[in-house]
């Protein structure tokens, strides 16, 4: 039996907009380039559809400069799908734009209304839990509404803290396979992990962190080689693609889709 967590049939991206230069960012280092990060979108679409998933692209939202950082708007489960409520006033109304799509896929849409928030960014589904760190975009309020919208199926939510500093749980963190999790040391040393077996990035690649397990791929950011070379010598199979124009905007690999596998499909 393939591992849900990690083995998908469908996922859904987002263009960058023209607005994306307004985009929210922690640290300002630079503008990002649209024409750049359109290339590097294309190429993260490429790498999705090569393990023959069906990646839908939306198109470009001018309105909602964050937009592209779908992943953030909604967690999709095999049974079910639940749009989230965004911590960042200026992205509150991108879930409702991602849940025509996901209702043509699931039989049912559900949706975190609050008062709590909570990103998709914070949220690491593994085989046997869905972890979720506060952090600034994501309080217990939202977490604890989530874990009632899930228990139906029998998941079990543990609420974590995000490292101080840190914009979203997986800025620091990105599933391997069905025991094994990717991490910084500074999230590890917290002990969440405790049961997982974890493979710490190495000093100074920390923004490798943010990984995505596809199918067989792990798709990685590009400009991390003691990471890839770590990882290939675990034995995956990487995929990099280029990611310096989302890091502007503390984007990653995890932000920029919805990956799942539909009841429907």
């Amino acid at each position: 039996m393939s591992a849900r967590s990690y083995t998908f049939t469908h996922a859904v991206t987002r263009k960058p907009s023209a607005s994306i230069t307004e985009g929210l960012r922690a640290v300002d280092i630079g503008t990002p380039s649209l024409e750049l990060f359109q290339q590097h979108h294309a190429d993260y679409v490429a790498a999705l559809k090569s393990t023959g998933a069906k990646v839908t692209v939306l198109g470009a939202l001018d309105e909602f400069p964050d937009s592209t950082f779908i992943e953030d708007a909604a967690l999709c489960l095999p049974e079910v799908a639940i749009t989230m409520r965004p911590g960042a006033p200026s992205r509150l109304g991108e879930a409702e734009t991602v849940r025509q799509v996901l209702s043509e896929l699931y039989p049912e849409v559900l949706a975190i209304e609050g008062p709590g928030f909570i990103d998709g960014g914070d949220i690491l589904v593994t085989e046997r839990e869905i972890l979720i760190g506060t952090s600034a975009r994501t309080d217990s309020a939202g977490i604890n509404e989530l874990r009632g919208k899930v228990a139906p199926w029998g998941y079990k939510v543990r609420e974590l803290q995000t490292p101080e500093g840190v914009l979203h749980f997986k800025t620091d963190c990105s599933l391997l396979d069905e025991d094994t999790i990717l991490s910084t040391m500074r999230l590890a040393e917290s002990g969440c992990f405790e049961g997982y077996k974890v493979v710490l990035i190495p000093e100074g690649e920390e923004a490798g962190a943010n990984a995505i397990r596809f199918n067989n791929l792990v798709v990685l950011p590009d400009g991390f080689p003691k990471t890839e070379q770590l990882l290939r010598d675990a034995g995956y199979t990487i995929r990099k693609v280029a990611n310096t124009e989302a890091a502007k905007l503390d984007g990653g690999m995890s932000c920029l889709s919805l990956r799942f596998s539909p009841p429907a499909a």
